[in-house]
């Protein structure tokens, strides 16, 4: 057979192309949406195993969900410390480096602000407390927020913040890591500034730090790739788990929460975009991937890779900034965990314990929030922000007790206004800046979120 009448490999190629909708990411998580509420209510529907315990589909879409968390949690050390030294390194290129950290911090507090005043206001037309019937005075927590944890929080415990904790579980020890993301940034600032007062000596540390974030960004690809598997289990075990059921008797609570949500997410946020000349549409289809992820996993830290990388390839915002910007935000931009919620569960705390707030706790509740986010970086959790509120106003702990049976219910819609605000602000300050890159905030979405790298060089 002569050589022209072989197929190319380019022929072969298109030949054995699956349709777009078979491997867009944005369909693969829909898809993984779909599969994980099936699954979710067919684990729902199964008795319970033999020996009580959760039947074998709970705890497989359960331990695939939390591996799937892992995952993305444990780039985040890496991703996080190479990424504030190169962004420092490259601050260098960048024109007003401090403005840019000034305006990050000032729009962090304008919008936690707006989104405070409006769970005030939904709380007091709402009014969650009156429209209740759990009974008995709660379990106070057993972690609480205190305005020395910023303080504490910024001192590191060690190179990489990492915090070990011992459980002594029927004779057996076993331990635990965390981290402290906010002790991780300020040692990758200090290290990134020391290398640019070092100077030429420092090339060979940059370089290489430079050539670690590569590869820790290719890692990270192959992870994010496996995101519509890990939706599905997340968002079964949420349905397996928690149903409808836990609402109970505090659906208008739960409503309230919501509605609060929607305001900041439907409403706030377009009309902050809109006054800055942006696209609605366009930051919407370009955030929409680390919104939905933020909405299964519940956590803004394990979140933290996607928002990132969404908001420099979809959203136009330089790496050397968003890099900054975004890891930041993941500690203390909380519009959902640290304004919304802890504004409604005040009210709903006060009603209910039959404590009248005055306007001068209305107003401490925006101080609260606006700049207690920032207090319990170190210890980050909703929870933690409430008792920080409560406390302030003086209000019975216990009350944290009462709203703990919706606490997962709630956390997945707060979690989505938090990861949605990390990327709105730096896009909005590198719009204000003029360093925002319009054509690529602007573009088509073709289905992915994002390409890779080497598949952007491959297509050219």
């Amino acid at each position: 057979m002569p050589s022209s009448a072989l197929p190319t490999r380019a022929e072969n190629t298109s030949r054995r192309r699956l349709p777009q909708w078979a491997t867009a990411f944005g369909p693969q998580i829909v898809t993984g949406l779909v599969v994980g509420v099936i699954l979710g209510l067919v684990a729902r529907a199964m008795p319970v195993a033999a020996d009580g315990n959760e039947n074998w589909l709970v705890g497989t879409v359960h331990t695939i969900g939390s591996s799937y968390v892992k995952l993305l949690t444990v780039a985040v050390i890496p991703l996080v410390f190479t990424a504030i030294v190169s962004s420092i390194a490259n601050l260098r290129e960048v024109a007003n480096a401090a403005r840019l950290a000034v305006q990050t911090l000032l729009w962090f507090a304008i919008t936690a602000f707006i989104a405070v005043v409006i769970g005030i206001v939904i709380g007091l037309v709402t009014q969650p407390g009156s429209h209740t019937t759990v009974t008995g005075a709660g379990k106070e927590p057993t972690t609480t927020g205190s305005w020395w944890a910023f303080v504490t929080g910024l001192v590191p415990s060690n190179f990489l913040g990492l915090n070990a904790k011992t459980t002594l579980t029927e004779g057996a020890a076993s331990t635990s890591l965390s981290f402290n993301v906010l002790q991780l940034l300020v040692v990758a600032a200090a290290i990134g500034i020391a290398a640019l007062k070092v100077g030429a000596k420092a090339e060979p540390f940059l370089q290489f730090n430079a050539s670690l974030l590569a590869i820790v960004q290719k890692v990270l690809w192959w992870i994010i790739r496996l995101a519509p598997i890990g939706t599905a289990a997340l968002i079964a075990n949420a349905v397996a788990t928690y149903g409808w059921d836990a609402i109970g008797s505090l659906g208008w609570f739960t409503a309230a929460v919501y509605i609060g949500l929607a305001i900041v997410f439907l409403v706030v946020y377009p009309v902050l975009i809109r006054a800055h000349g942006l696209s609605v549409r366009a930051f919407y289809s370009g955030v929409w991937p680390a919104t939905q992820l933020g909405f299964v996993s519940r956590s803004s830290i394990g979140t933290l890779p996607l928002t990132e990388r969404v908001t420099e390839r979809n959203l136009g915002v330089p790496r050397e900034y968003a890099s900054f910007a975004v890891p930041l935000g993941s500690t203390t931009k909380m519009d959902g965990c640290a304004a919304v919620y802890p504004a409604i569960a005040a009210i709903f705390v006060a009603e209910f314990y039959g404590v009248p707030l005055s306007f001068t706790d209305y107003l401490l509740i925006i101080v609260v929030s606006v700049i207690g986010s920032a207090a319990t970086a170190g210890t980050t959790g909703a929870t933690v922000m409430l008792t920080l509120t409560l406390s302030t106003l003086g209000l019975p702990l216990a009350g944290v007790g009462l709203l703990l049976a919706v606490e997962p219910i709630v956390d997945m819609g707060r979690t989505a206004v938090n990861v949605t605000g990390q990327a709105l602000v730096p896009t909005i300050v590198a719009k204000r800046e003029g360093i925002l890159d319009e054509s690529r905030y602007n573009a088509e979405r073709t289905g992915d979120p994002f390409v890779d790298d080497d598949e952007t060089v491959a297509a050219a």
